[in-house]
């Protein structure tokens, strides 16, 4: 592949496990030479997320771009459609990469025509990642989502799915036939193997993730009231819109001092204060959280959900099912009283992060799965002009 391709990855908010991995893959393309470009939502400015892109932006060759992107879809997307296709154009790119709902809508139709007189159209790449397959519910509000994202396909060149969940849960209503798609999982990078040194005063358990229900919040403090041999305790780290609720609820469970809310603060720092983490989520797609743990050599609890099998498949390390405080409890109780036996399950976790799930991996297959792209556009007519994949309604396409 040319040393000059030059890409633009689109998302729209730079937080949680979506900005890490656009973060991390942005960072190692260009370490290969590669031209790389950000562009994400102008709305978000809390002190952490402005230092997280201050840190992006002086590594970016085609810099960092904002633009004001709405949470809900509304006119004001073709407005930002319009603003990436001015971009795209005035950047010369070659590829467009979307991610997230909002980033894959922008890149595929702000993609959609040539940047300039004398250049092809950019190649567009779309990863939905875990928080667009939510939508995917059979809802009425998840049918309108996926009706669009089977119209989009005719705009796609590619998919990138985070797990091979991921791809079965799109597929379960969307038809991927003739869509040239692929399975590329999360990776961590060298430093996040350095091992961790704890705080003096650790607690036992460590939550770290966004406050909103989803997470799992609830059942953790559920579980840990129920802990109650030596009264362990638990450090929450991170925020989001249901954070007074789980406060008042650790105050109801009579937890007090034995649970504390610290707010957001980077996953590095956070490992330093807890000896366990745990991640009671109800679904998850592929967590960062828990690649970035496995990295540093941590014992974890997390749930049965997602493509965290996929992660621990071929380890000793047991998941428990989602939405269930009791068996929660019992997996941490069991962390306790046998902490040898979790280190060693975190030391074999530590080992497959090191020839699995790395940023190396992750960026030479998306690499690959670009050059495929430009092969396949070079020797056949336009993506765009074959059929999108049809719907799947109660298991009969469309």
């Amino acid at each position: 592949m040319a040393p000059t391709l030059r890409i633009l990855h689109i998302l729209r908010a730079p937080v949680g496990g979506l900005f890490r991995h656009v973060r991390d893959l942005a960072i190692d393309q260009v370490k290969w030479g590669l031209q790389v470009g950000v562009l994400v939502d102008a709305n978000s400015c809390d002190r952490l997320t402005e230092q997280r892109l201050a840190g992006l932006e002086s590594k970016l060759p085609l810099g960092l771009h904002r633009i004001a992107m709405g949470r809900a879809p509304g006119l004001s997307d073709l407005k930002c459609i319009a603003q990436t296709r001015s971009l795209a154009r005035e950047l010369k790119i070659d590829v467009l990469h979307g991610h997230g709902a909002k980033g894959g809508l922008y890149a595929r139709l702000g993609g959609s025509f040539p940047v300039a007189d004398d250049q092809p159209r950019p190649l567009r790449f779309y990863t939905p990642h875990g928080g667009s397959l939510h939508y995917f519910d059979g809802s009425l509000k998840g049918n309108v989502y996926v009706t669009a994202e089977a119209a989009l396909l005719r705009a796609t060149d590619g998919l990138i799915f985070e797990s091979a969940f991921a791809r079965d849960r799109f597929a379960s209503c969307i038809s991927l036939e003739g869509i040239p798609h692929r399975i590329i999982h999360n990776g961590v990078a060298e430093s996040d193997f350095a091992p961790r040194v704890l705080d003096e005063d650790a607690a036992e358990f460590l939550f770290l993730g966004e406050l909103r229900h989803l997470k799992g919040v609830d059942l953790l403090l559920e579980a840990l009231a129920e802990l109650d041999l030596g009264a362990p305790r638990a450090v929450i780290v991170g925020d989001g819109p249901d954070a007074q609720e789980f406060k008042q609820l650790s105050h109801r469970l009579g937890l007090g001092a034995r649970v504390t809310f610290t707010g957001a603060m980077p996953a590095r720092e956070a490992f330093t204060k807890g000896r366990v983490l745990v991640m009671p989520s109800r679904a998850e797609s592929f967590p960062y959280v828990l690649l970035e743990a496995a990295a540093a050599g941590i014992p974890f609890i997390a749930t049965r959900v997602g493509g965290v099998p996929e992660m621990v498949e071929g380890t000793n390390t047991r998941l428990v099912p989602p939405g269930d405080a009791q068996s929660l409890a019992c997996a941490m109780a069991m962390a306790v009283d046998d902490s040898s036996a979790a280190q060693d399950r975190a030391d074999e976790m530590r080992e497959i992060a090191s020839k699995r799930f790395t940023t190396e991996q992750m960026m030479k297959s998306v690499l690959e799965f670009y050059r495929d792209g430009l092969l396949r556009c070079r020797t056949k007519p336009a993506v765009s002009s074959a059929p999108a994949g049809g719907i799947y309604y109660n298991g009969n396409k469309s």
